[in-house]
């Protein structure tokens, strides 16, 4: 399955964005990551609203990806920026076509705490 978040943004510095998104500044960006256990590199570990995982942080062309190392459902995420269209993008999947309609719930929620979190970023560092 797939969810998806979208935030119309004119002049975004991807660099400084990149930058902000580490593994740390989780909590920061979205209210359902609790708590940041312990990061290393670029790996750590979170308590977020589904438990405590392992995840990695990868940095990509336009933005950064993160994944659940540890979760059944394979649960990953990436925020990038499109500069021709000038959105932000939060793209989740998890390896199902279908679930639990209260996990998927859950998920569309996670979304919507990044794209809030994204926002309010933008606001401050605009």
């Amino acid at each position: 399955m797939e969810f998806y978040k979208e935030i119309k943004q004119d002049n975004i510095d991807l660099n400084a964005l990149k930058e902000s998104l580490t593994i740390s500044s989780l909590p920061g960006f979205c209210s359902s990551i609790d708590t940041v256990l312990s990061e290393h590199n670029q790996e750590g570990e979170i308590y977020c609203v589904w438990g405590q995982f392992y995840i990695r942080r990868e940095t990509i062309k336009c933005g950064v990806r993160f994944s659940l190392l540890n979760c059944p459902h394979a649960l990953a995420w990436t925020i990038t920026y499109n500069e021709l269209e000038n959105n932000i993008t939060v793209h989740c999947t998890i390896d199902k076509k279908e679930q639990d309609h209260d996990f998927v719930q859950s998920i569309h929620q996670f979304v919507s705490d990044w794209g809030i979190g994204l926002e309010h970023y933008l606001q401050n560092n605009i």
